[in-house]
C-alpha cells in the first residue's frame, strides 16, 4: 500500500491548461460540410428568394402571362369575345410599360426610349447601370429569358389567328409591345456593353500600368 502510494505521490499532475492539437481532418471535414450545405440551401431556395427585387420580378411575370392566359383561355369563363378582347389589350399595355419604366431598370440596370428631335426624327436613348454595380443572376435570367420567349409564344399563337380577325389584332399588338422592348433592350445592353468597354479602354489609356497589374493578378489566381 505504501509503495503504490509513493508511486502515485510521485507521478506528474496532469496539466488541465495544455492546449490539444486540432483535428484537422475534422476541421476540413466541418468546412467542407459547410460549403455543401450552403449551396444546398442556395439551391433549395426559390425564385423569389433568390431575387434582390422580388416585388418587381412578380409584376414583370404577371402582366405578360396573364395575357396569355386570357388569351387561351378566356373563352372557359364568357363568351364575350369584347370583354377578352379588352382584358388582353390591358394588360398587354400594362406588361409593355411595366418592362420598359420599371422592371428593366430593377432586374437589370437597363432603359431605353424614344427621343423625339426638333425635325420630328426619333432618337434612341439608352441608360445603363455602372459596370461597377453587378446584377443579381437570377433577376436577369428570368428578365431576358421571359423577355425572348414571350415574342416567341406570340409569334407561335400568330399562326393559329390568320383568319380570325378578332383574335389576330390581339396577336398583333401584343407582337408589336413585345417586339419594341426586345428590340429596345437588345440595342441597350449593345450599347451599356460598347460604353463599359470604351470606359475600360480609356482608364487603361491613362494608366498603362494597369494591364500589366491585370495580366500579373490573371497569372496569380492561375498558379496560385
Amino acid at each position: 500500500m505504501e509503495s503504490r502510494a509513493g508511486l502515485l505521490s510521485g507521478a506528474a499532475p496532469f496539466a488541465g491548461t495544455e492546449t490539444l492539437e486540432p483535428d484537422i481532418e475534422a476541421t476540413q471535414t466541418n468546412a467542407r460540410g459547410s460549403r455543401t450545405a450552403q449551396n444546398t440551401q442556395t439551391q433549395t431556395q426559390s425564385i423569389w428568394e433568390q431575387s434582390s427585387h422580388p416585388v418587381a420580378l412578380v409584376f414583370h411575370l404577371l402582366f405578360r402571362t396573364g395575357a396569355i392566359a386570357i388569351y387561351l383561355f378566356g373563352k372557359l369563363f364568357t363568351e364575350r369575345n369584347t370583354f377578352i378582347f379588352i382584358i388582353c389589350v390591358l394588360l398587354l399595355s400594362f406588361d409593355f410599360w411595366t418592362v420598359k419604366n420599371v422592371t428593366g431598370r430593377l432586374l437589370v440596370g437597363l432603359r431605353w426610349w424614344n427621343d423625339i428631335q426638333p425635325d420630328g426624327t426619333n432618337a434612341w436613348v439608352f441608360e445603363s447601370r455602372d459596370p461597377s454595380r453587378p446584377v443579381n443572376p437570377m433577376d436577369s435570367r428570368i428578365f431576358w429569358i421571359s423577355l425572348y420567349a414571350t415574342l416567341v409564344i406570340w409569334l407561335f399563337l400568330a399562326f393559329f389567328t390568320i383568319f380570325e380577325p378578332t383574335w389576330l389584332i390581339i396577336v398583333a399588338i401584343a407582337i408589336t409591345l413585345n417586339m419594341a422592348n426586345v428590340v429596345g433592350y437588345t440595342q441597350c445592353d449593345k450599347d451599356a456593353k460598347k460604353k463599359w468597354a470604351t470606359g475600360f479602354a480609356a482608364r487603361a489609356a491613362t494608366n498603362p500600368n494597369m494591364f500589366g497589374r491585370l495580366f500579373s493578378a490573371g497569372i496569380g489566381r492561375f498558379f496560385g
